[in-house]
């Protein structure tokens, strides 16, 4: 099926939900998990009109959701007794082969039917990648990462050890988490609640991102913060690192408390590329 003729149905299903499904409907999910895992259709892609920069497919994360409607729970496992494995019927373990060019060390990594991983991508054991997710040429998601459901990822970026990208399934016309083309996410990092961060940018080990905390740049002197319409938006090149901010009021003052906020230091130059730069036998 087209991508149009996807989306209607798609739609319809999620709006009205049948008592039972078809053959007809498995069918077209298929169809539609395929598209997924082709590439031909996403949970959000880039709109140079939208303030972020980026637009949210709702109809994709609706067909996402009306898979686990549809699923049944069944037994997946390959050892019953040695590894159990059970889960919705639409969402098995997601068949690749080496001819995709993927590398994914053995480990205990797992990905999710429903979401493209392009060729280049290496995945570093263990990781998880969740259904409608997007990762793009030349990725690496490192040991310990998760790349929430919906969560786009771009080119040539670097997922470190036990970072959190966030998935924002739910609602659907919420714009899930963005990551940009040449990104490095730093180990312990976590980006959440839709926060889009933009081409080359650098988050410091231990960054934490969302909707609640604002991020301080001193190169600048902005403060990049989500309103009730927009996520928090990280900059293009810019180096975030974890930071400090004095309360300057109430007991937190007298106490001399400090609450955690991100902070930018500087914009990427030559110096900050050759510290991140990844080897190129690694990929």
């Amino acid at each position: 099926m087209r991508p149009a003729s996807l989306s209607t149905a798609m739609e319809a299903m999620f709006d009205t939900p049948p008592a039972t499904y078809s053959e007809t409907d498995a069918q077209t999910f298929h169809s539609f998990k395929q598209a997924l895992n082709a590439g031909l259709v996403r949970a959000a892609e880039p709109d140079a009109t939208a303030a972020t920069g980026w637009r949210v497919n709702a109809w994709v994360k609706k067909g996402i959701l009306v898979g686990f409607r549809m699923g049944q729970i069944v037994d997946m496992s390959v050892s019953p007794m040695r590894q159990p494995f059970f889960d919705k019927a639409t969402y098995p373990v997601r068949q690749m082969t080496a001819m995709q060019g993927v590398r994914i060390v053995p480990g205990g990594s797992s990905i999710r039917d429903g979401c493209y991983i392009a060729r280049g991508v290496t995945c570093m054991p263990p990781m998880y990648i969740n259904v409608g997710a997007w990762v793009d040429e030349g990725t690496m998601v490192d040991s310990h990462a998760l790349v929430g459901s919906c969560a786009q990822i771009g080119q040539r970026c670097h997922l470190s050890a036990a970072a959190q990208i966030g998935g924002v399934l739910e609602p659907v016309g919420a714009l899930p988490v963005i990551i940009e083309d040449d990104v490095l996410v730093g180990g312990n990092c976590g980006v959440y609640e839709g926060t889009v961060v933009k081409q080359r940018a650098v988050l410091g080990s231990g960054v934490i991102l969302n909707r609640s905390t604002p991020v301080y740049d001193l190169v600048t002197g902005q403060v990049h913060a989500a309103t009730e319409d927009t996520p928090l938006v990280i900059p293009a090149n810019a180096v975030v690192v974890s930071g400090a901010r004095q309360v300057t009021n109430g007991p937190g003052r007298d106490w001399g408390v400090s609450i955690y906020t991100p902070v930018i230091v500087k914009y990427r130059d030559a110096k900050t590329d050759t510290k991140v730069q990844l080897e190129d036998l690694l990929r």
